[in-house]
């Protein structure tokens, strides 16, 4: 039997609000990731930032909706059952008669990839379409991934996040930096940092969005927000959370890893959910949740979502 602290969550029961919608909302990119195995074989597994940080709050035990469009082929089509299978609140994933993204990774060691998606499902989302009164029921809205870097659906997102956070929403923002930033991602970066209560940031992304060393890009990160609170990760390095009150560093559990693949994704979720499951307990409680959800996705092959009991046991 587990006795849990003050600290430790309690298994989510209240993430639906009385109007029926959840209180997380995730919006952006879900997409198919096509992996070479060997010579010609291949693997699809369904994913997407954006969608993998609604499926890791969703399996954590608070009701979520990922708010996205896929199309209406095979790959949407197993896209959509394993929204299903994560529990998500299907009202908010829309399908349209376009081909599906796809994400062409041909070499796994280091990754090799490259986006197939022009004029793709994803980029006709349409907030106008979500269900009528969902944004009174979020507390939270989180975007981020290669959907703030396709066009229309850019800007489309960051209207919504511009709209959500002047109804009162929070946003939480991930760039997790992909190829399709090389070029011209600047603005869109500066708009969402600007709008964003919370922007979790990996040491390789300061590196590749500003082109610097980490300690300098952090400092222009910070420079576009000095409100928001910022997230650095470094894989099994120490993290840091900065608050505009206090600077807190840490290390993430020690683990036998097997795969990192969607780590962040995890602790970006795991942050998000013991934010709105315990908001009262102080930033260094949801820091060392956020790692242990990082450190367990990382004990099992592919983009796992961990369980409560599975980051629990993680926890100092």
């Amino acid at each position: 039997m587990q006795t849990r602290t003050a600290a430790t969550p309690e298994p989510a029961t209240s993430g639906v609000t009385r109007s029926g919608f959840p209180q997380f909302v995730s919006a952006g990119d879900i997409l198919t990731d096509l992996v070479r195995t060997d010579g010609a074989h291949w693997i699809a597994h369904p994913g997407g930032a954006g969608w993998n940080v609604a499926r890791a709050v969703a399996r954590l035990g608070l009701p979520t909706a990922f708010a996205g469009s896929i199309g209406t082929d095979c790959f949407s089509d197993e896209l959509w059952r394993a929204s299903e299978a994560a529990g998500l609140d299907l009202r908010f994933l829309q399908r349209v008669d376009r081909a599906p993204l796809l994400a062409i990774v041909h070499e796994t060691h280091p990754p090799a990839y490259f986006f197939i998606g022009d004029a793709s499902a994803d980029l006709a989302f349409d907030p106008e379409s979500l269900p009528e009164g969902w944004i009174g029921a979020a507390r939270w809205a989180h975007f981020g991934g290669i959907s703030l870097a396709r066009a229309p659906l850019s800007s489309t997102l960051a209207t919504l996040a511009a709209d959500l956070r002047a109804q009162g929403v929070r946003i939480s923002f991930d760039p997790n930096y992909r190829n399709l930033m090389e070029h011209g991602y600047r603005p869109m970066l500066e708009t969402m940092t600007a709008l964003a209560h919370l922007i979790k940031v990996s040491d390789e992304d300061l590196r590749c969005l500003f082109g610097t060393d980490e300690d300098t890009a952090l400092e222009q990160l910070r420079a576009m927000n000095r409100d928001a609170t910022v997230l650095v990760t470094r894989g099994a390095g120490p993290a840091t959370l900065i608050t505009p009150g206090e600077t807190i560093a840490a290390m993430p559990p020690r683990i036998e890893v097997v795969d990192t693949v969607g780590a962040g994704d995890a602790s970006i979720g795991g942050l998000l959910f013991s934010l709105m499951q315990r908001p009262q307990q102080p930033w260094r409680d949801h820091l060392a949740f956020a790692l242990a959800a990082g450190a367990a996705a990382c004990r099992h092959a592919g983009a796992h979502s961990p369980t409560l009991d599975e980051v629990v046991a993680l926890l100092p």
